[in-house]
């Protein structure tokens, strides 16, 4: 079995786990956005998710010596019996990310995505490290660890200032259009998830046009909607984050005593793949009946339509490899430096930020102001994951 020993090394883990954790939201992002219903997209990404942690446990986990201390991934697979109660720590850390990932797809389409991981994230760091770093006998370094969580608070009113500035921007643009043009007529098409619209020259990046044809092509409607549902829906899904790392971390070094005298220690590879059988189960589940009980006035679907929609299917298998791997090197990181220094990545906005600007034309054609706020939050978040990295310990 193969273990991060090196501070350096675990650094290169959280760095790594911080551009797939920040891409994978704007690839999901996208296939909304195309008019990809969310359900066939969360199932495809559901697949390869769970295929990452596959790959990362027959892979890292069977090399090198199985020892009784630490054991390689089918040795330890072998002794669910004597360590069921970390087994369960694990699942029930891939059931919150499970429920965090799904809800955030809808809150990108009703918050944007830069101030939906803005958030998430902020919850995630301000309740998850402060559980972590007692975890993990405080391992990291609380003077500079708990001013990194204070970053993180300071980038979180940026980011509603963002929000606030941009939103009154877009509602100046909007201004000029008459109700029928904003609420233009829409056929969706449920057998391919794609919507039918009358061709016109495409609207430039931030203009009003634009957001009236984004409207009409996504899957999921916000005009007319009040923003408090998005709201709620990030604030559930920054709960559900802030818990599934402290629960990944009890899996895997039982700081609880759960297990009998002589039992060896969920390895990091073991838990992950328990920890993803969870999420990949519980998404599948509340997936297949978005399918026939959809939720946000979503157009009805069924497993024949699901099958038979390849429209952006590759995308969505990407986004969940990218997804997986992201959360074996976040834990990879965290079992050598310290899970409360491996939640630098939670400043994957970073990165969502910059494709949003690339990829969608977020805050295009916006005030002065709203780029001064975007400016000083982005400047915050690389601030904070720098304090939380330099906050890193090793575990003994």
């Amino acid at each position: 079995m193969y273990l991060v020993e090196s501070k350096g090394g675990a650094i290169a883990c959280m760095l790594l786990a911080l551009f797939f954790l920040g891409t994978w939201p704007a690839v999901m992002t996208l296939l909304e956005r195309r008019g990809r219903l969310p359900q066939h997209t969360y199932l495809d990404y559901s697949i390869t998710n769970l295929l990452a942690a596959v790959i990362i446990a027959f892979t890292f986990g069977e090399i090198g010596k199985s020892t009784h201390e630490a054991p390689n991934f089918l040795t330890q697979l072998s002794q669910l019996s004597g360590n069921w109660p970390s087994v369960m720590f694990a699942m029930a850390g891939g059931v919150v990310l499970s429920l965090g990932n799904l809800s955030t797809q809808y809150a990108w389409a009703f918050v944007g995505l830069s101030v939906t991981e803005v958030i998430t994230a902020s919850i995630t760091v301000v309740i998850g490290t402060t559980l972590n770093y007692f975890l993990d006998d405080k391992i990291n370094n609380a003077k500079i660890l708990f001013p990194g969580v204070g970053c993180f608070l300071i980038a979180v009113c940026l980011a509603s200032a963002v929000h606030s500035s941009n939103a009154a921007d877009n509602r100046a643009k909007l201004s000029c259009f008459s109700n029928d043009d904003k609420l233009g007529s829409v056929v969706m098409d449920t057998t391919t998830s794609r919507e039918a619209f009358p061709k016109r020259d495409k609207a430039k990046f931030g203009t009003a046009g634009f957001l009236v044809e984004l409207e009409n092509r996504r899957a999921i409607k916000v005009f007319g909607k009040s923003t408090l549902i998005g709201l709620a829906i990030t604030f559930f899904a920054g709960v559900c984050f802030s818990l599934f790392s402290p629960a990944f971390n009890l899996a895997s070094n039982d700081q609880w005593h759960t297990l009998k005298e002589g039992v060896p220690k969920l390895v990091v590879y073991t838990a992950f793949f328990w920890f993803s059988v969870s999420c990949y189960v519980l998404a599948i589940i509340l997936n297949v009946a978005f399918l026939y009980y959809p939720v946000l006035n979503l157009p009805r679907s069924s497993l024949k339509a699901y099958i038979n929609d390849w429209n952006g299917r590759g995308w969505a298998f990407l986004a969940g490899l990218l997804c997986g791997f992201g959360n074996g090197l976040q834990f990879m990181g965290g079992q050598a430096a310290g899970y409360a220094a491996a939640d630098a990545v939670q400043a994957l906005p970073l990165v969502s930020t910059f494709w949003g600007i690339l990829l969608f034309g977020e805050y295009r054609r916006s005030s002065r102001r709203t780029y001064v706020f975007l400016v000083s939050m982005l400047f915050m978040f690389i601030v904070a994951v720098a304090v939380l990295m330099a906050s890193s310990g090793h575990r003994k």
